[in-house]
């Protein structure tokens, strides 16, 4: 081989090492290109909140989420319901109205009542007997208003809609899980697990949210299992019912009721013929035996003896008064009736009067402005009634009229206000005056009433009724 030849030979080698190394930088270059753009396009999706509800992915639902600078999130309270399955209203829905104050949204099992400045929701089931008592659920952060619109917290959310909230920062995600979805869900899974059906029964479902499962056999007997099926109670019970505001299960056997925790616990003793929660705060509950009822505490401690003929008022006849709770009236009274009379006893069991009053609360009759009335709520108040005379009876059982002498004692509601007032001696005092002048301060500012010696009476001279104009 000449040099000409060899010179040649060696250009073209290195030719095709500059070939090869040009090719595998443009390889390396278009790896490094495609790596940037896969981060690229994961960091974008990343840095792109997305929302699911129910497994489908919802733009709209996550645009109406307010995120503020700690971190939480809230939602507009009725712009958010209706993806829920919810209808929405201004007002209350025990008094509707557009105070737009307040709202409640609502389904066919049951209703949730929010207040702005409130954090506590007062809920009522539909399915109920009786479509007047109310549960209500406390949230950490209160309901605020944004540009005249109700917003609450994604604990609110869950608590009020019955659904699940999962916001994963990491994966800047948020999982929504609704009631019927995790129902549907689970009514395949339970018979995995040996049982036959979950509970269809609304207020059985909402265990589920508390990843619980309240379950029957092939012998229709009911019990309760974990998510992952691990036995909580037995299925040996008649039936089952799941108390939302404790945790805990009312259970029924041979006709009688028991309360059993979800740790084994049995809490009231199943003995009893029915048993309802009075008060979740108080932790009260109402229990009747042979046609008698009595209190019981969530120890199974007798509060008031089951004794009685009947406790709480029938509250469905003072609808403008804004009463949620039948059995513990002004705050602290627990009406109780023996035979035809009435006695106040506290929550804590105490009796306050005698058995001596006919009725409580004033019904309207001749005058056709006056309304309902059985609680002055901002004062904490109860009317009582003794042979068609009316009195105030506070928080501690005292009479505040020095006797039984009103002959009635009203409410009225002109132009969205609330007034209230006392006739008695052929005149009409304000009521909120003259309870202002025995030294009583409001809920708001003071639950703890005060009073003084000043009392209306049957005497012309009494100087504090004289001092009142008459309406």
């Amino acid at each position: 081989m000449n040099l000409i030849e060899e010179s040649f030979q060696n250009k073209e080698e290195k030719n095709k090492k500059m070939t090869t190394t040009i090719i595998l930088v443009a390889i390396i270059l278009v790896v490094i290109i495609i790596i940037a753009i896969v981060s690229y396009l994961m960091y974008l999706k990343s840095s792109v909140m997305t929302l699911t509800i129910d497994g489908e992915e919802n733009q709209e639902l996550k645009n109406l989420l307010r995120f503020e600078e700690d971190g939480s999130i809230s939602a507009p309270i009725k712009e958010i319901a209706r993806y829920f399955g919810y209808e929405s209203y201004n007002g209350e829905y025990s008094d509707r109205s557009e105070d737009q104050s307040k709202c409640y949204v609502t389904n066919d099992n049951e209703v949730a009542n929010f207040e702005l400045g409130e954090n506590k929701i007062y809920k009522l089931d539909l399915a109920q007997k009786d479509n007047s008592d109310y549960e209500y659920i406390y949230i950490k952060d209160k309901v605020k208003a944004y540009n005249g619109v109700l917003y609450v917290s994604t604990e609110g959310l869950e608590k009020a809609f019955n659904i699940s909230f999962d916001y994963d920062k990491e994966k800047n995600t948020i999982t929504i899980w609704t009631l019927p979805k995790l129902y549907e869900s689970y009514t395949s899974k339970v018979l995995d697990y040996g049982y036959t059906a979950l509970s269809d029964v609304f207020v059985n479902q909402k265990a589920i949210l508390n990843n619980q499962l309240i379950v029957t056999n092939s012998k229709e007997q009911y019990g309760v299992i974990e998510a992952d099926g691990t036995v909580v109670l037995e299925a040996k019970y008649d039936n089952i019912t799941y108390l939302t505001n404790t945790g805990d299960f009312l259970v029924e056997t041979n006709n009688k009721i028991g309360i059993i925790s979800s740790s084994r616990e049995t809490k009231v003793q199943i003995i009893y013929d029915s048993i309802e929660l009075m008060d979740s705060d108080a932790g009260l509950y109402l229990v009747k035996k042979d046609n008698k009822y009595g209190v019981m505490d969530n120890k199974g401690n007798p509060k008031i003896p089951t004794e009685n003929d009947e406790i709480g008022v029938d509250i469905s006849n003072f609808s403008k008064n804004n009463i949620k709770n039948k059995y513990i009236l002004a705050g602290n009274l627990i009406p109780v009736r023996k035979d035809k009379y009435w006695a106040l006893y506290d929550i804590n069991g105490n009796q306050l009067t005698e058995y001596k009053y006919d009725s409580l609360g004033y019904i309207a009759s001749s005058n056709k402005e006056a309304i309902n009335l059985l609680v002055i709520p901002d004062y904490n108040v109860l009317v009582a009634c003794k042979d068609k005379k009316y009195t105030l009876v506070n928080s501690s059982g005292q009479e505040l009229l020095g006797a039984i002498i009103a002959d009635d004692i009203y409410m009225t509601i002109s132009g969205g206000e609330t007034h209230y007032y006392i006739v008695a001696n052929d005149r009409q005092y304000n009521a909120e005056e003259y309870l202002d002048s025995l030294g009583i301060k409001t809920t708001e500012s003071n639950t703890n009433n005060q009073t003084n010696n000043t009392t209306l009476t049957n005497t012309s001279t009494n100087t504090s009724t004289d001092s009142y104009s008459e309406e």
